[in-house]
C-alpha cells in the first residue's frame, strides 16, 4: 500500500485521560462511579495542563464525571478555554461490579475476572459493550473534529478504557486491537493526526505520553 503524504491543514485530536483518583489508587472497579481526584490526581492535572495548554488548543470537551472535569479545571484556567460536558465521553459502565476491589471481583467470578484483566470488557456482568462505547466516542469526538479549524488542536478530556476504544475506532482498527494496548497511566494522552487528505483518517501521533517525572 502506498504511503499516504502528510501535509499541513491537517487536525489533532488529544484524548486525556483523568487524574488518580482514590479508586484507581486502591484498584477499585470505577466504571460510572462519580468519583473525585486525590491529591495526586490533583498534581498530575496541573503538571499536565500547561503541556497540554502548549498545543494551543482550540477547543475543549470533557467527560461530565467529576474526575474528568476536575482534571480539565487546570487545562481550561491555563487557556482561557471553557469546556462542553459530554457524557458520551464516559469511561464503559461497567454494571454490577462497579464499586468491587479487583480481589473482590476475582472472588466473586474468578473466569470472568480473568478475561476482564486482558481489557474484555465485554464478559462484565450487566457492563456496557465495547461497540456501544466506540460508538459513542467516535460520535462525540467527530462532532468536536467538525468544530475544529484546520491545522488546530482539540481536546477530550475522558477515561483510560474509553480512550483505548476510541483510538483504535478513530484509526479504523478492529476494536479487539484495544486489548493489545498497555492501560494508560492517570493524566496521559494520545494524540491523533489528521491526514492532509481530511478523507483519509487519522494516523497515531503519540500514546500514553505524560509528563516527565509525573509518575515517579
Amino acid at each position: 500500500m502506498a504511503d499516504v503524504v502528510e501535509t499541513t491543514g491537517g487536525r489533532r485530536l488529544v484524548l486525556l485521560r483523568h487524574g488518580r483518583t482514590p479508586y484507581n489508587h486502591a484498584r477499585v472497579v470505577q466504571g460510572h462511579i462519580d468519583s473525585s481526584l486525590d491529591d495526586v490526581g490533583l498534581r498530575q492535572a496541573a503538571a499536565a495542563a500547561p503541556v497540554v495548554a502548549g498545543l494551543e488548543p482550540e477547543h475543549v470537551w470533557c467527560s461530565d464525571l467529576t474526575r474528568a472535569r476536575q482534571t480539565a479545571e487546570p487545562l481550561l484556567a491555563a487557556t482561557g478555554l471553557d469546556a462542553t460536558y459530554d457524557a458520551r465521553l464516559r469511561e464503559f459502565h461497567l454494571g454490577e461490579r462497579e464499586g468491587l476491589s479487583h480481589p473482590e471481583y476475582q472472588a466473586a467470578a474468578p473466569s470472568e475476572y480473568a478475561t476482564f484483566v486482558t481489557g474484555d470488557f465485554d464478559v462484565v456482568a450487566g457492563g456496557e459493550r465495547t461497540a456501544a462505547v466506540g460508538e459513542r466516542m467516535v460520535e462525540a469526538l467527530r462532532e468536536l473534529l467538525g468544530h475544529t479549524s484546520p491545522g488546530r488542536t482539540s481536546v477530550a478530556v475522558s477515561h483510560g478504557a474509553a480512550i483505548r476504544v476510541a483510538t483504535v475506532a478513530m484509526l479504523g482498527w478492529s476494536l479487539d486491537a484495544s486489548r493489545s494496548m498497555r492501560g494508560l497511566d492517570n493524566c496521559g494522552w494520545v494524540e491523533l493526526v489528521e491526514h492532509g487528505d481530511t478523507t483519509a483518517g487519522f494516523r497515531l501521533g503519540a500514546y500514553n505520553r505524560v509528563v516527565p517525572g509525573q509518575h515517579a
